[in-house]
Parts: C-alpha cells; structure tokens; sequence
C-alpha cells in the first residue's frame, strides 16, 4: 500500500523532473564525413551577431563599412588561441596529467575556451589593424563594446549542448537535467544520485544580454563621457560582476586558492584593473582620438575634387592660393589706421589629433 506522503513526494519529484530544462539528445550532426559541433556553431552565431551589430554601430559613428569585417577575422582567430591557451593552461591536469592525453589540448570542439585569455589576445588583433590603418582605438571599443556580451551570450549554449561546466545540484523548476557520459561515466560535477543541478551556461547568457543592452542604452545617453575606452571598461566591469557569482555555484573541477575559484580571483583582479582604468581614462578625455577613417584620407575630399573638375574642368589642384579679383575677404586695420592687411583664408587643413 502506497501511503499519501509517499505519493505525494513522488508527484513533487515528477514535477520538478517534468519542469527541469530537458538534456540535449545530441551535441553535433553528421553531414557525410564533416561532423559539425553544436559548441561550434554557438560561437559562429555570437561572431556573426556581434559583427553585424559592430558594423551597424561603426556606422554611425562615421566609420567605413567593412571595416569591423576585416578586424573580426584576426580578433577571432587570435582570440580563439587566446581563449584555448587560457584553458589548458589553468586546467593542465585534465591533459598533461598521468593517463592522460596531450593531444586533447588541440580538440576545441570538446569545449575549454576561457574569455579571460580570448578577450586580451582578440584586442591585440583589433589593435593590430587599428595601427596600421591609423584608426581610434577608443572609438572602436565603443562601438564594440555592447556586442562582445551579446557574442557571449549566444556562445554560452555551447556549454549546455556538451553538458558541462554546470552548477550545484538544485530542484528549482528551471534546473537542467544532466545525464551521465554514454558509457555510465559521471561527468565532472555530477553527484551520484542527483539529475538536475542549476544551469550556469542560462545564468550567464541571460547576465549578458543584460549586459549588452545597458551598455548599448549608456552609449547613446553618455555618449562624450564614455569615450577613450571607457564604455569598453564597463563591459569588463559589467561582466566580472556577473561571472563571480556565477561561479560560485559551478561544481566543476578546478583550482582553488584561499578558498575561492581560480575564475572568481581573476574577475576580481580584472574588475580592478578596469576600474583603474576607467578613472584614469574619465580624466584624460581630450587626448584621446576620434578618427574613424584611415589615416591620410579625409571624408569629403573626393567630393570637393569632383565639384571642382565639374566647374573648372582644365584647373590643376594645386597648393597654391589662386589670386582673386574680388575684394578679399576680411582685413584689418591697423591701430593707426594708415594701412590695412588682407588675411588670407583660413586653412582647411587642421593637425592630427592625438591617436591612441
């Protein structure tokens, strides 16, 4: 005989199961002999999402398109070693350790990407293209800044399409149903007997399309306080804030130092580094660099050449000041007003602004 408390339990227990985020059935499809990664494509959706967005943000502010084009092909790329480097490194043990093998080091599908080292590496690669095209740097982090998160945020499935990087067990009705590896293996974190633990990966990909839409709404509120990098360091900020607690209820292997994760102390430590440089930036704005076309051109410059051919069609451009019949301009006097001086026009040509 069944008694009612037990019936009960059963039915809050089935509840919870049924309300559960449900397991992925597959992390990949077969087309022939290409295997294509679930965990691939996430992070293929958030570059292609993030771009888009950059170009439509670069835009506006004056910039060329195509520009965030060719600057996502070497952020990317040196941000995926970046991110795969962070990995290995701070996780070593899951491949260099006795029984081990090395070689899953080189197998980025099976997930291990670390922000902390994708983003520094993807920088230097804007910076790279920045320098030689003679562009802002601090305008293009402005424009880049609120796309980062929503990248992020797309890319953070791939976590859930492995089932892996998850947190604590819990029976809140939007838990994830975590299934053991196809050979009956737990996988790193799960406890024996617990089925359903918080999903982290929803957590953070929630955090940063929050994050992406405040950083989008302060970009057009503070506009001119937000220059010089400084909307680009609230996304660092903004992100570090919300990863600490997140990782507080991931139960994944890693290492610890003074009893917290090795990813809460690196948030904690770039948090600080971001806000430094935040204050330092809030007090230097007016060196900064506002260039958003290559260096040695000149929005503008095309059109008045093909005004002046139109009108003069056999006048050479020269640097020349071409004498005119027509009474100058302005002059003044001078104090005795016996003579007077013309001032010749005021040069359109104005010094570069300081670069970054």
């Amino acid at each position: 005989m069944t008694s009612p408390l037990s019936t009960t339990a059963g039915a809050a227990e089935l509840g919870r199961a049924l309300a559960a985020i449900p397991s992925p059935g597959m992390n990949a499809i077969e087309l022939g002999p290409l295997k294509i990664h679930f965990y691939a494509l996430c992070i293929l959706t958030g570059v292609i999402a993030a771009v888009y967005w950059s170009e439509r943000r670069w835009k506006a502010l004056g910039g060329r398109p195509g520009t965030i084009l060719d600057l996502a092909v070497p952020a990317v790329l040196l941000g995926l070693i970046g991110g795969r480097l962070y990995h290995v490194i701070t996780d070593y043990d899951l491949y260099f350790a006795p029984g081990k093998d090395p070689m899953g080091a080189l197998y980025i599908w099976n997930g291990g990407l670390g922000i902390w080292g994708a983003i520094p590496l993807g920088a230097l690669g804007v910076w790279w293209v920045a320098h030689r095209r003679g562009l802002s740097l601090s305008q293009l982090s402005f424009a880049i800044a609120p796309t980062i998160p929503l990248a992020q945020a797309f890319g953070r499935w791939g976590n859930y399409f492995n089932q892996e990087l998850f947190g604590a067990p819990t029976d809140l009705p939007w838990a994830l149903h975590v299934t053991p590896y196809d050979n009956g293996a737990l996988r790193p974190g799960m406890v024996p007997g617990a089925e359903t633990y918080h999903p982290t990966f929803l957590y953070e990909s929630l955090w940063c399309l929050a994050l992406a839409g405040l950083l989008a709404w302060l970009g057009r509120r503070y506009t001119e306080q937000l220059r010089g990098g400084r909307l680009f360091a609230l996304y660092v900020m903004g992100y570090c804030v919300g990863r600490f607690w997140i990782e507080y209820l991931r139960v994944d292997p890693t290492h610890e130092i003074l009893g917290l994760r090795l990813n809460n102390w690196t948030a904690l430590v770039v948090f600080l580094g971001a806000l430094a440089y935040f204050v330092w930036a809030g007090q230097r704005l007016d060196t900064f660099s506002s260039r958003v076309v290559p260096e040695g051109e000149d929005e503008g410059t095309q059109m008045i050449a093909a005004e002046t051919e139109e009108e003069e069609p056999d006048t050479v451009l020269s640097t020349e000041t071409p004498e005119k019949e027509e009474e100058p301009v302005s002059s003044r006097s001078s104090l005795s007003g016996q003579s007077t001086e013309t001032t010749p026009p005021e040069s359109t040509t104005r010094e570069d602004e300081p670069r970054d």
